[in-house]
């Protein structure tokens, strides 16, 4: 999510708060280039010792890096400095868009798969730990990544995020890894070792996308902080109603997947009433 800055006064103040942001906005962007470049050399790595990895899920992870890194680097990150509306546009490539490319990517699988043997260990010892059943668990995720928005947009912390660069960094961080972590909470395709149910997943995600449109509505009768009330209700419609669409995508896959998982059992039940059927009657048909 990129931020935007407080109009000042003057202009000198202004260039002081400019410039250090900047800097922090280019060193996350190094930050999402160094993570596409190790997804690219695990890739190397694996395909010398197993099938080759699927080139498709490294396209996925190329668009999910390449959306979030236009958050915060280029045109568009500089309109949202002082566009509420583009401002948006940048909140939903970095917390949803980007998050559901990366995660079909499969990144954890193919970590796990390039690293050694001890290594790998290691990596599953952490995958399986307390902090992180607790950080993955749906109902924190989601409320790390829409409280999170709850707490920017109707508090302070907003206008804390303009007058400090570092803060900025921290919501942008922030947005980034509790929007991955509430979607790879909900669809799972890597390695989940703390699985929870379809049922209750899908109510999780009902509520938060329920919370994500509430917040919309409120923004749009309740602008947030130096920011007028006719950038705030085009905002809140990008959010509201490009942020469903996004919505949308995610439970077709989660959807999807859960299809997926009755398949066994369908087909189990089809080939016992085949056989309750001969049994019967002595025939198919």
């Amino acid at each position: 999510m990129s931020s935007l800055y407080l109009l000042h006064s003057h202009n000198h103040a202004e260039m002081n708060h400019s410039a250090p942001v900047i800097n922090i906005q280019l060193l996350f962007g190094l930050l999402l280039i160094l993570l596409f470049s190790a997804y690219i050399i695990a890739v190397f790595i694996t395909n010398q010792r197993y099938k080759k990895w699927p080139v498709f899920r490294t396209v996925f992870w190329t668009i999910g890096i390449g959306f979030a890194i236009v958050t915060v680097v280029g045109p568009l990150a500089s309109s949202a400095h002082t566009n509420f509306t583009a401002h948006m546009v940048s909140h939903l490539l970095l917390s949803m868009i980007a998050p559901i490319f990366m995660a079909i990517a499969k990144p954890m699988t193919l970590l796990l798969r390039a690293a050694n043997t001890t290594l790998a260990r290691k990596l599953t010892s952490i995958l399986k730990s307390r902090l992180l059943k607790f950080i993955s668990h749906p109902i924190t995720a989601a409320v790390l990544n829409v409280g999170g928005l709850w707490l920017l947009y109707t508090t302070n912390l907003y206008t804390y995020m303009h007058e400090n660069a570092f803060i900025a960094l921290f919501v942008h961080f922030h947005f980034f890894i509790a929007g991955y972590v509430f979607t790879i909470s909900i669809i799972y395709f890597d390695p989940v070792y703390h699985q929870y149910s379809y049922r209750f997943r899908a109510a999780v995600l009902i509520a938060a996308i329920a919370g994500h449109d509430i917040l919309s509505k409120y923004m749009y009768a309740n602008p947030p902080a130096e920011v007028s009330r006719q950038e705030a209700e085009m905002g809140s419609m990008v959010m509201y109603y490009a942020g469903d669409w996004i919505e949308v995508v995610l439970i077709v896959i989660f959807c999807w997947q859960w299809y997926k998982s009755t398949k066994p059992r369908r087909s189990a039940a089809v080939e016992f009433n085949r056989d309750e059927q001969v049994a019967l009657y002595g025939k198919e048909g």
